[in-house]
């Protein structure tokens, strides 16, 4: 997408949207993504205080960009596990466009972090580690990175997981932001991400050789950078928060002001989908594997089995006996 291309630069925002683009002459590639209805229904549906709201919106908006790779019908999970005030996150991307998330935190802890100034993202993830799960709907098919959380947030964790389980240089901002109305508050997510993937192998590894990546005791010999990556990642790097959050402001727009002195080409873009895959006929075939006597155990003071999803927040109750054999 340069001056000289047929089609203008849309100036046209669409949200809950990936556009992929690549940057021929830098030899990278990545995506963008704007979510704003998906993630509002996300993270309001929970009522989640602002900061964990943030952390959970984060999360989301980089699951979709990497779950939207995938070029098969599968599944795509970022779920973390930490000793911090938000101690689990969990987010599905069910490929080709459909995403759900939830959080579990301490509300106590959390009062206390926010009364001491210390609620930034990072801060509420504490440690543990940060699993990213794809599945391709077969248990023999079934990939899993993860990535020790050590106090740093989602964006360096990403940047670590592709140095050391993929080993492609690339580069990732996040951004969350809360728009208040009158009407409530409405939340948007959105994401860059660029890869350097150059048809040399040798220059990627390059491109983002860390010293701190070299098996202790091996000598480090300097390397200067590959000039091209280096490049792309200057660029995308100048991208700020609002910037990925602006509703005015398209996908394209803000590809051709970081790319336009090189030229950038953008795809077909995907959509994006907030939905659960919960349902009453998986819940009731998960209840019959359970024992008379436990689902006995699970009945209510109103004489009913409840169970509530903690993704969508869906209520359900069942009658424990139509699940015992006829």
């Amino acid at each position: 997408m340069n001056e000289q291309t047929t089609r203008a630069v849309s100036d046209l925002g669409l949200d809950d949207m990936v556009l992929p683009f690549v940057v021929e002459p830098l030899e990278s590639r990545g995506r963008v993504v704007r979510l704003g209805p998906s993630v509002d229904r996300i993270l309001s549906r929970h009522a989640y205080p602002a900061p964990v709201a943030r952390l959970v919106g984060e999360a989301t908006a980089l699951t979709v960009l990497l779950g939207s790779a995938l070029k098969f019908q599968g599944r795509f999970q970022v779920q973390t596990r930490t000793n911090g005030v938000v101690d689990m996150i969990v987010v599905d991307f069910d490929a080709p466009d459909r995403v759900r998330a939830f959080a579990r935190f301490d509300a106590d802890n959390l009062a206390r972090a926010i009364e001491s100034g210390e609620a930034s993202p990072a801060q509420l993830l504490g440690s543990g580690h940060l699993a990213l799960t794809i599945e391709q709907g077969q248990e023999n098919s079934r990939y899993q990175g993860v990535v020790p959380l050590e106090g740093q947030g989602l964006e360096e964790a990403a940047h670590q997981y592709f140095r050391q389980s993929e080993q492609i240089p690339t580069l990732v901002r996040l951004a969350v932001a809360e728009n208040l109305t009158g009407e409530g508050s409405q939340w948007r997510a959105g994401g860059l991400m660029v890869q350097f993937l150059p048809q040399s192998a040798d220059r990627m590894r390059q491109a983002d050789l860390h010293p701190g990546d070299a098996p202790e005791g091996a000598e480090v010999h300097e390397l200067a950078g590959d000039d091209a990556w280096t490049e792309a990642k200057s660029l995308a790097a100048t991208v700020e928060d609002h910037e990925l959050v602006d509703p005015t402001l398209s996908s394209e727009r803000l590809l051709y002001r970081l790319f336009h002195e090189r030229g950038v080409k953008v795809f077909e873009g995907q959509s994006v989908i907030e939905a659960c895959r919960c349902s009453s006929a998986r819940i009731e075939d998960m209840l019959r594997r359970f024992t008379p006597e436990e689902r006995r155990d699970m009945v209510g003071d109103n004489g009913r089995i409840g169970i509530t999803c903690e993704f969508c927040s869906t209520h359900r109750e069942y009658d424990p006996a139509d699940f015992d054999p006829v």
